[in-house]
């Protein structure tokens, strides 16, 4: 399958790797032309170390055209923080084409904010936008042209906009992910499953005297002690809530799983915080206002939340605590400069439309 890679992070890095060892055509783009260059210029491998050893992989192209990256991509996959999704949704709008997919894992509602921004550029091809609850890779780049894997999701919960395209999108996933997907719903069922929202606004901010004491921390190992997982388990709590009060049943995939010794298994199975905190890829020099876990977790996602469940009529608490705490760290007003419905261009939106945008798309 031929599939566009968007971005040059972690995730970025993983998907181009793996799913080119999958014998799939990659096409990586990468918005930084300097980088793209150095990249070709270095042979245009990528090297990925996982439990198997260290291989050399080449993706088809390494290029800063983004029109030359999705032409003719059966599916593209758009694994970047969501605070630069926009950019990349403008770009895109107008270069999708008919039975195209887009996946962002995680999506942090992105799913809808791209087909919004290709409704809003005059394009109207039948294409999908698909997103799931986490990045389905545990990875760190280790250099500028080489990552570490040390998890693969095993049940990703995916949604599709519009919904009514499902069956078809998921097709194209699973052909890239197999037996790694697993259909939540509608797109805002996804957005709902996002684990980054709930998990790290308490480790950034509980941990934010060390993270600024210490030249580097674990936030993993050192940072999640019993305290912040008592307040992370009442965090996703809070989640779960909206998700009920919207209508979306189980599994909700709560978050304690992750930890947990036994039971369901979800995200990257079992034993994967211990893979996580034992790579030692985590224990790094952290910049507490720029950190992704701020701008994506709490600015973004904690914000949807907070949006979701004042629509929903549903109270989230620590929800809001966290974005009120973020954005007096920040000194920004992150209600204003986060994700929510309004930011989105869906102000006002009732629950009765919104469902009937979820499921048929944009007219």
């Amino acid at each position: 399958m031929k599939i566009a890679v968007l971005g040059g992070g972690n995730g970025a890095f993983a998907a181009a790797a793996d799913l080119t060892l999958a014998g799939h055509e990659i096409l990586m783009w990468r918005r930084d032309e300097a980088a793209a260059a150095a990249h070709r210029a270095a042979g245009g491998m990528i090297g990925v170390r996982d439990f198997t050893g260290d291989r050399q992989v080449r993706p088809a192209l390494i290029t800063s055209s983004l029109a030359s990256a999705v032409a003719g991509a059966d599916l593209i996959v758009c694994p970047v923080p969501a605070f630069a999704q926009p950019d990349i949704a403008r770009a895109l709008a107008p270069l999708l084409t008919d039975d195209q997919v887009v996946f962002l894992p995680p999506g942090s509602f992105g799913s809808v904010l791209f087909a919004k921004a290709m409704h809003d550029a005059g394009n109207h091809a039948a294409a999908s936008f698909a997103e799931t609850g986490t990045l389905p890779w545990l990875a760190r780049k280790q250099g500028p042209h080489s990552v570490r894997i040390s998890g693969r999701g095993k049940r990703l919960p995916t949604g599709v906009f519009p919904q009514c395209r499902t069956d078809s999108a998921l097709r194209v996933i699973a052909a890239a992910f197999p037996n790694a997907i697993e259909p939540c719903g509608d797109a805002l069922s996804a957005a709902l499953m996002n684990a980054g929202p709930i998990i790290h606004p308490p480790l950034i901010v509980m941990n934010a005297g060390p993270i600024e004491h210490f030249d580097r921390w674990d936030i993993h190992k050192e940072g999640t002690q019993a305290a912040i997982r008592r307040v992370t388990n009442r965090l996703d709590a809070e989640r779960i809530s909206v998700r009920d009060a919207l209508g979306y049943g189980p599994p909700h995939f709560p978050l304690a799983d992750h930890y947990a010794a036994e039971g369901d298994e979800w995200m990257y199975g079992r034993g994967s915080h211990d893979k996580l905190t034992g790579s030692g890829d985590w224990h790094e020099h952290l910049i507490l206002r720029d950190h992704r876990y701020m701008r994506e977790d709490i600015q973004i996602g904690l914000s949807l939340l907070v949006s979701i469940a004042a629509m929903a009529g549903v109270e989230t608490p620590l929800a809001r605590g966290f974005l009120t705490i973020g954005s007096a760290i920040c000194e920004e007003d992150f209600d204003k400069s986060g994700r929510s419905l309004e930011t989105i261009g869906l102000a006002g939106v009732g629950r009765t439309t919104l469902q009937a945008l979820l499921r048929d798309g944009f007219a």
